[in-house]
């Protein structure tokens, strides 16, 4: 039988800076179930995109660290548990293991039967912020992988446009690459404001990075 070594000194390498990682450690003890968590914190520290209040819904939401995060700044103490002033829903197609206060709906937002529970969830009522740590399966292949990544967004930004109030927020995850000017351009089409923000938390070797879109422009009838 065959070993790859270059592969498992690759895993071996991403396990040891993965343990030694300090988001890592601080999610572990605040009690986030990933280090995403600190990603967004800091796109909203800059901007104060998350306030009392707001209702919000998280795509692609698994394994909950966005959604974790959202719930602390909607609560009044800032807790994990307890009161709390606002509104969030996360979706995804995986299953995710119960948050307090944050309703979870499993299946594709973009199926009826999904977008219809939402509806009843929010009441009507149009979204003050959208945020979606959304990201294909990467096969290796540019190409192959970067129509997947551009398709997630786009169906993001529509989302964003359906739902979203006129001065609401979309917060996505691009990789830079391939179409990623474009994904800059729909942005752009779609918002008043575009900001792309590269966390401190956002490791140097990865290519992500994040677009925020601030204030839906008037559709051009």
């Amino acid at each position: 039988m065959k070993i790859n070594t270059k592969s498992k000194k690759v895993n071996k390498a991403w396990l040891n800076d993965h343990v030694n990682d300090p988001y890592v450690k601080q999610a572990h003890k605040e009690g986030y179930r990933a280090r995403a968590a600190y990603k967004l914190k800091e796109i909203d520290d800059s901007l104060g995109l998350i306030r009392p209040g707001h209702q919000v819904v998280d795509l692609g939401s698994a394994p909950g660290a966005w959604s974790q995060y959202v719930r602390r700044k909607l609560s009044p103490q800032g807790a994990a548990a307890g009161e709390l002033n606002g509104t969030i829903i996360a979706i995804d197609l995986l299953p995710m293991e119960p948050i307090e206060g944050v309703q979870f709906l499993q299946g594709d937002f973009r199926e009826e039967v999904v977008l219809e529970q939402l509806e009843a969830l929010v009441g009507g009522r149009k979204l003050d912020v959208v945020v979606s740590d959304m990201a294909p399966n990467l096969s290796g292949v540019e190409n192959v992988d970067a129509a997947r990544i551009s398709h997630l967004i786009e169906l993001a930004v529509d989302f964003a446009q359906h739902h979203l109030k006129p001065e609401g927020a979309l917060v996505t995850k691009v990789f830079h690459g391939s179409g990623y000017s474009q994904l800059v351009q729909l942005f752009k089409d779609t918002f008043k404001v575009v900001k792309a923000i590269k966390p401190k938390a956002s490791r140097d070797r990865s290519s992500e990075t994040f677009l925020v879109g601030l204030s839906l422009k008037t559709p051009k009838t």
